[in-house]
């Protein structure tokens, strides 16, 4: 990954910070009014809400691309699923071959030897 690949997703990442506080912003203020002595006002908390949940979907987009360009790349530090999933595609392999020896010896224990 070359230095302004680099830098750019850190500054996509630092913006993602700015509206995850952004965000906790928006819920604290929908907090206070929903604790209002008054009472909420349905039109705020509405608005809010709707901001909240288009930051948080905003958000999630965002980061799933950024773990996506980090795959592209390089696999994730002490990741180990790849190592994982091809240990138990060779364990279904060894257990097809096993099954098979295992069918072979049978049919070859029907049949008389010649000794």
């Amino acid at each position: 990954m070359d230095a302004q690949t680099q830098n750019t997703s850190l500054q996509r990442l630092q913006n993602v910070e700015r509206r995850v506080v952004r965000v906790l912003d928006i819920a604290g203020g929908v907090m206070e009014e929903l604790a209002s002595p008054s009472g909420p006002r349905e039109d705020f908390v509405n608005s809010h809400c709707r901001e909240f949940m288009k930051s948080i979907k905003d958000i999630q987009v965002t980061l799933r691309e950024e773990i996506k360009s980090a795959c592209e790349y390089r696999p994730f530090e002490k990741c180990d699923y790849n190592a994982r999933i091809a240990n138990e595609i060779s364990f279904q392999k060894l257990q097809f071959v096993l099954s098979q020896l295992h069918h072979l010896q049978q049919t070859l224990d029907r049949y008389p030897s010649d000794d």
